[in-house]
């Protein structure tokens, strides 16, 4: 009996090497490469093995001119925020992958889903490679899900997946998830490069050919990431990505990648016993626990592709007993935060070089724009000051080194957000003073540099 050969393969570029090492030459990653069994070499004399690819299609090539205009029909989610990361909708024959962290709500959000299109009158057939039939019957009970419409396979085998999917023609497919599908005439373990890959070429084969629109649940590494090769993410038409914290009832759902809309919008969810429930007004949920009149506390309007956001940024400042004072940023960039803090000290003569500095934007979300820099140098100078922002009072302005205020892109949308929740005073850079509309109600404040907004805030 031959000895059966085994090969290194990398789980981030699929690089094959016959023996084992620490980092991948091919793209640099340590630690990624796993043993798979290689594929037998030809016996001399043998037949050849029988073609597994399929053919392709032999069209001709025509002039772009040329191609008839088909206007993307899309199919709504029956959820409002999925709706809007997705850019409208569901595209038929569009293959889309949901990552997040084990048990954010990936296969709620989804289960949710597929009722939402049976209701609609669309055939649907969940495909699951993790749990048997029974648990997700559990699962639907709880979320009174009772569709005749919706059919449940559990099953790992690609090959009785095309045809279960022939059988049907089902409008929409979920497979929970890629990860654990393999095709049975391969060596390698379901998980591996390999697998992973071809059973991704077939479902996208598959959905481009039937018109029928694919979700695939991912696992992601311990760095967030998608696992598996970095080429599932690059065959596919949507990625999506699940975020928050499994202690918190906020998720957000992100687009980092959409082929049929925008790839900056945002989705807020609200984990509770019926499922996952969209928030339709977040930036009211995360100022409603707000301790109002509290030294160190700001409200900043961020914006999350085209919807406006407020948020609640937080700074506190407590005198060291260190020889170096401690920095914790929690929603915000440390290394943007030390630099405002070095800008504060030479700018504004506020010392921060005995103090501890804590920041933390409240609700769980991430601030990468510029346009929050004013408002994490006013939180921590309130609390250096010990003394309150306005409760009806928003801030927002990119900063620079020399301590000007810099202007920031779609100011008009913000400071609309900010007076339909009632606030009545926005402090602002001045070069979008000139071009953001009077509000009947709202009091604008331009500023030029840090010094003069602390002194509007806080008074000479």
């Amino acid at each position: 009996m031959p000895k059966t050969k085994s090969v290194y393969a990398c789980t981030s570029c699929g690089y094959e090497t016959a023996r084992w090492m620490g980092q991948c030459p091919g793209c640099g990653a340590w630690n990624t490469l796993e043993e798979a069994i290689a594929a037998e070499p030809a016996r001399v004399g043998a037949a050849p093995k029988a073609i597994k690819q399929r053919p392709g299609t032999g069209a001709a090539a025509i002039p772009v001119t040329d191609i008839p205009e088909d206007d993307t029909i899309r199919v709504s989610t029956g959820i409002e925020e999925l709706n809007r990361v997705l850019g409208g909708g569901i595209v038929e024959g569009a293959l889309m992958l949901l990552g997040g962290d084990p048990g954010i709500g990936k296969s709620t959000l989804l289960i949710q889903v597929c009722a939402h299109l049976c209701r609609a009158g669309k055939c649907v057939l969940y495909v699951s490679g993790e749990e048997s039939a029974r648990q997700i019957k559990l699962r639907a009970a709880r979320l009174g899900i009772h569709e005749k419409s919706l059919y449940v396979l559990a099953e790992n085998a690609m090959d009785n997946v095309e045809t279960r999917m022939q059988e049907l023609s089902p409008d929409v497919m979920v497979i929970d998830s890629i990860q654990t599908m393999y095709r049975p005439e391969m060596a390698s373990a379901p998980g591996s490069v390999s697998q992973i890959r071809e059973c991704t070429s077939l479902l996208l084969r598959l959905a481009k050919e039937t018109g029928t629109a694919v979700f695939l649940v991912g696992h992601v590494t311990k760095e967030g990431a998608i696992a598996g090769p970095r080429v599932l993410e690059h065959m596919v038409d949507v990625v999506l990505y699940f975020e928050g914290d499994r202690q918190q009832e906020y998720r957000l759902l992100r687009a980092v990648k959409n082929r049929f809309g925008s790839v900056n919008e945002l989705g807020v969810f609200q984990m509770t016993a019926e499922g996952m429930v969209p928030v339709e007004n977040p930036s009211e949920q995360l100022l409603s626990h707000r301790a109002k009149g509290a030294s160190g506390s700001v409200v900043f309007c961020g914006m999350e592709g085209s919807r406006p956001l407020l948020c609640d940024v937080q700074g506190l400042c407590s005198q060291s007993w260190f020889g170096t004072p401690r920095r914790t940023v929690e929603g915000a960039d440390t290394g943007r935060v030390s630099l405002l803090l070095a800008v504060l000290e030479k700018r504004a003569n506020l010392k921060t070089y005995n103090q501890d500095v804590y920041i933390n934007v409240a609700g769980g979300l991430e601030l990468s724009e510029p346009a929050a820099d004013l408002a994490l140098c006013m939180a921590v100078a309130s609390s250096l000051r010990d003394e309150a922002v306005g409760a009806t009072t928003a801030v927002m302005g990119e900063v620079g080194l020399a301590g000007e205020v810099r202007a920031i892109p779609q100011c008009d949308r913000r400071v609309a957000e900010c007076a339909r929740l009632g606030f009545t005073t926005v402090v602002l850079p001045k070069e979008n003073l000139r071009r953001v509309p009077q509000i009947e109600g709202l009091k604008l404040v331009g500023v030029d540099t840090v010094m003069q907004a602390v002194a509007v805030i806080f008074g000479k």
